[in-house]
């Protein structure tokens, strides 16, 4: 199908010789997706899994770790820490699913005797399973995985996503055990990204941004927020990897994660984008603010400032320097302009930790000493929520190298060219 395309209204007046782009405003006919998408192919060529021996790598840091810090064992249940360093996947539910990685020896795992067969095709990392029937204790099995493990300093690390009923179960029988986060442990590895994550994270990057572009080359008056996902999930799917992108239009662009009201898409409305995918476990997260049309002097005004204020954040993260002054950095820049005090228009973070999890350890934001370091991954998101009116995000994932860091997708260069051609 060929859109019928205008060009948007000339800028002349605030910013001279833009070259705005050619979105449609007319909504289409039918439900045949639209040319931009039609024409994306996939982009999965090169995706490298992570390894066998990098998981033992892990696996042995998390033991050093654990001798470190006088853990004696980590008790995991299913989620990502335990795909992490296992490559072990497991529905959840109220039958007990675990591990226990000990500070010395083989891992074990246990699940309900029925399971036995199941777990056991998926465990591919020590090999010992101990089981427990319908009418016995899971509790009792960890004691005695503990107990034969041996716990010198008599401390057990609980992952903090373990759902509170297990850990309360553990520790009624196992009384005179201390018990403990497993952050130093499980974010001691997971916050530093090896080379083959990084590669597969900029891969998602990569994947996102073409979908963005797909997206906002078929966006059309009267589209709703529905619209605008279905595309965007149909544009990841043509690229190879799933994924979505939500968005929100004019005044609900003032809510940072939107508003559930319907929204249909008219000329001169701020568009705040955010969305991202996963490849071979390991997230991109990106946004994106644009005006449907001819943008006012106030939008031009609030996204130029949103946009210094990012590239504040980053001339900030700086090896060695603590992660809250890539915030302070930010919210300098905005505050000046006249949006604060302090959280009023700028109303969350800097940036969160990503990975594995879209948001995980650890936080650009006021009062986090933790030194940048080589390895780290960050969002770069600060923002301009002005409700009643509309809202500006700008969101690039960056990671510290050895002389710095570097962003994983381009941030936007102005208002009308959100991307990097």
């Amino acid at each position: 199908m060929t859109l019928k395309r205008r060009s948007f209204l000339n800028l002349a007046a605030l910013t001279p010789a833009l070259a705005l782009p050619q979105w449609s405003f007319a909504r289409p006919q039918n439900d045949e997706l639209p040319a931009a998408i039609r024409a994306l192919k996939p982009m999965t060529d090169g995706i490298v899994p992570i390894s066998r021996e990098e998981r033992q790598a892990r696996i042995a840091k998390a033991q050093s770790l654990m001798q470190a810090n006088k853990i004696d064992a980590v008790f995991l249940e299913p989620g990502t820490t335990m795909r992490y360093f296992l490559d072990f996947d497991f529905f959840t539910s109220e039958r007990m699913v675990a591990a226990v990685i000990p500070a010395k020896g083989e891992i074990v795992y246990i699940c309900p005797k029925f399971e036995e067969g199941k777990v056991g095709e998926l465990v591919k990392f020590g090999k010992e399973i101990r089981t427990w029937e319908e009418h016995e204790s899971p509790y009792k099995v960890v004691a005695g995985i503990l107990k034969d493990r041996g716990t010198p300093n008599s401390t057990v690390g609980i992952e903090e996503r373990t759902r509170f009923f297990l850990f309360e179960g553990i520790r009624q029988e196992l009384p005179r055990l201390k018990f403990v986060l497993a952050d130093p442990v499980t974010a001691g590895c997971r916050m530093f990204k090896s080379p083959a994550e990084l590669a597969l994270m900029q891969k998602a990057n990569d994947i996102t941004i073409a979908a963005y572009k797909a997206v906002f080359d078929s966006l059309y008056e009267g589209m709703t927020q529905a619209d605008f996902s279905r595309l965007a999930a149909a544009a990841h799917r043509a690229l190879g990897i799933p994924g979505s992108i939500g968005a929100n239009f004019a005044e609900a662009s003032a809510f940072p994660h939107g508003s559930s009201k319907p929204q249909k898409l008219k000329e001169g409305d701020i568009i705040l984008a955010d969305g991202g995918c996963t490849v071979e476990g390991y997230k991109s997260d990106i946004s994106r603010t644009i005006v449907f049309g001819k943008p006012s002097a106030r939008q031009l005004e609030v996204w130029n400032v949103e946009k210094e204020a990012q590239t504040a954040a980053f001339e900030a993260a700086k090896l060695g320097a603590p992660c809250e002054v890539v915030d302070a950095a930010a919210r300098a820049v905005i505050t000046k302009a006249g949006f604060g005090p302090d959280y009023k228009y700028f109303s969350h973070r800097t940036g969160h930790g990503i990975g594995m999890d879209g948001h995980e350890w650890t936080n650009l934001v006021r009062g986090n000493k933790t030194p940048l370091q080589e390895g780290m991954c960050f969002s770069n998101e600060p923002g301009i929520y002005i409700v009643g009116e509309f809202g500006v995000r700008l969101e690039d994932c960056f990671y510290m190298t050895a002389s710095g860091p570097k962003y994983f997708s381009e941030p936007s260069p102005s208002l009308d060219k959100p991307f990097v051609l």
